[in-house]
């Protein structure tokens, strides 16, 4: 420690510098500059009142009195930061000290409880805390984890499982045999650590752990089951065709499978089975049904391939009557089959949209074989009579044979356009028309 610091230095130099005005006085004022730089070099005890005055009296005997106080003041000061430091390092040390003998090491901790308990107080607080916190939240978690009412109470007793798994671990396992006596003789400690203790805690934080893991899964199979039957529920009801309806049912019963694998003593199980028994009260309705869709959705099968042949049966027209009849044939099979299902089969609405269509179709293909055949018999008749013409051609006269003319004429008009019989009937209405022309050129 310097005998003079800065601080007080410049307080002396400062009123020196006040009293020195002559020039000529300046001589004094360095000699004693020079005595103070030489106290601040110097180490030892912080110079005093009567000191300081010591050293200035006989240069500057007029010097303030106040002024050196102040200067004396601020000097010790120093002293006194010294000391606190000094006290700060003790205390550094001390508190190391502390906690170097708190470690959780028996070799250090067994002795010192044995010699000096006191110190280890730190330990025994946290011991105290930790062991108290440890307790209570394995009592909490147990209340949330096996008497949980919702999802939210197994949620926030995994999180008291944790924290109650954090406040074990800081416990020393090998001191829960060892009582503190003086600390608990202070603050009367209702408890008594054990190692029975301890592990029973530790086996139900396992045991809690488990649990939480097995609720959190079943609640999984909850959550999944649920949303499956949901959705299967929503698609039957959209659905208007038997297949659709089909496919959600199938939905429908998956999802209630997801319900049936959650363990029954979990939570989610006993959510589970109340859920379960109201999807399956809505799904008996149905399934009557459901069990009549399969016997719709053959027939209805049936009908569409009898359908798909009669339209590829009629592609690229025209077609002869036998054909035509035949291809009528297969529409009526396909309506037969629409027309077997039931009024109260799911599948009854999609039939009934079927058949009518069917129907529509079947009328058509009649009308095509209806116009074949009337067009197939005047091609026919205008054959007959042109033939029969020939033979009499030479006993009719120029009138008679135009009437016969225009006879077979009227009856090709009769062949009705997209019939087989229409190419050929043009060809002989033409060659007809023209002798018409000659006849009416030779009368003319």
């Amino acid at each position: 420690m310097r005998r003079l610091n800065n601080r007080a230095y410049e307080i002396i130099a400062q009123e020196i510098k006040r009293l020195v005005r002559d020039p000529l006085e300046t001589v004094r004022r360095d000699i004693v500059l020079r005595r103070l730089n030489k106290l601040k070099l110097q180490s030892g005890e912080p110079l005093t009142y009567e000191e300081l005055k010591t050293e200035l009296e006989d240069i500057f005997p007029e010097f303030d009195p106040q002024v050196l106080r102040r200067a004396a003041k601020a000097n010790r000061q120093s002293r006194k930061w010294q000391l606190l430091g000094f006290a700060a390092i003790g205390t550094a040390v001390a508190a190391g000290g502390i906690w170097v003998l708190n470690l959780p090491y028996p070799m250090i901790r067994w002795p010192v409880s044995r010699t000096m308990p006191l110190v280890l107080l730190p330990s025994y607080l946290s011991m105290d805390r930790n062991y108290r916190q440890a307790i209570s939240l394995v009592e909490q978690a147990d209340q949330l984890v096996n008497q949980a009412t919702s999802g939210q109470d197994i949620d926030l007793g995994a999180e008291k499982v944790e924290q109650a798994q954090i406040h074990l671990d800081q416990l020393p396992v090998w001191f829960l045999g060892y009582y503190p006596r003086t600390y608990c003789t202070w603050m009367s400690c209702t408890w008594r650590f054990t190692y029975d203790e301890f592990a029973t805690a530790r086996k139900d934080i396992g045991r809690m752990e488990a649990k939480v893991f097995q609720e959190e899964n079943a609640l999984t199979l909850l959550a999944e089951g649920t949303t499956a039957v949901d959705a299967a529920m929503q698609k039957y009801q959209a659905a208007v065709e038997t297949q659709p309806k089909m496919a959600a049912a199938a939905d429908w019963q998956a999802g209630m499978d997801l319900l049936n694998e959650i363990p029954p003593e979990t939570l989610a199980g006993r959510l589970g089975q109340t859920k379960l028994a109201a999807y399956q009260r809505d799904f008996s309705q149905v399934s009557g049904l459901l069990a009549g869709g399969n016997r719709t959705s053959t027939l209805i099968e049936a009908a569409e391939q009898f359908a798909w042949t009669a339209s590829t049966e009629a592609q690229n027209p025209p077609h002869s009557a036998e054909t035509w009849a035949r291809i009528a044939g297969l529409w009526q099979q396909a309506i037969a089959r629409l027309e077997q299902v039931p009024v109260e089969d799911v599948g009854y609405t999609e039939a009934q949209t079927k058949l009518a269509d069917y129907q529509n179709k079947l009328g058509y293909v009649e009308e095509q074989q209806i116009s074949e055949q009337r067009s197939r018999q005047a091609l026919d008749s205008a054959l007959a009579k042109n033939t029969d013409l020939g033979k009499r051609l030479s006993n009719l006269d120029q009138a008679s044979y135009a009437s016969e003319l225009q006879s077979i004429v009227n009856e090709l008009n009769k062949v009705a356009a997209g019939t087989t019989a229409y190419e050929p009937a043009q060809q002989l209405l033409r060659a007809v028309q023209d002798r018409l022309r000659e006849v009416a050129a030779t009368q003319s």
